[in-house]
Order: C-alpha cells, then structure tokens, then sequence
C-alpha cells in the first residue's frame, strides 16, 4: 500500500526534523530549509494545540501518534473493503 509507505517516510522525516533542533544551525542548513518547508506546516497544528510542558514540547510525539493511527485506520478499513468484496 504506496499510503502506508508515504506516512511512514513523513513520521521518520519529522523525527529528523525534531533531532535537528538539538544542532545548532541545523535549521539553517539546506537539509533543514527543506525539512521545514516539508514538516513544519504539519507540525503547527500540533504545536498550537499541544501546550509545552517545562520547555518540552509533546506536540512532534503527538503528530507522529496521529498519522500512526491513521495509517491504523486506513489499515483497517482496506482489510475491511477487501473482505467486503471477497478477495
């Protein structure tokens, strides 16, 4: 399933991206340009949502647990279809 694959390669690009904030200037880097131009908009949500606690931000575990149950979702609902039709 190609959307499987495309959720679990955006969940590892958004752990890149959040290790990255323990490197200084790592957001300054062209891999860093490209990561936030990928992952940040995503991660807003989450982050205007999910209050920090003590200077940690929970918001990047947050988005990752909810594309993981979407892709649950979606997991369940093709094996759902494909029993439907017999196959």
């Amino acid at each position: 399933m190609v959307l499987n694959w495309l959720i679990k390669a955006y969940i590892v690009l958004l752990m890149v991206f959040v290790l990255m904030s323990w490197f200084p200037g790592a957001y300054q880097t062209k891999l860093g340009e490209i990561l936030g131009r990928i992952c940040a908009p995503f991660l807003n949500v989450f982050y205007r949502i999910v209050p920090a606690f003590g200077g940690i931000s929970f918001a990047p575990w947050v988005a990752m647990i909810v594309l993981w149950l979407v892709q649950r979702g979606l997991y369940v609902l093709a094996s759902f279809l494909l029993r439907l039709t017999g196959q």
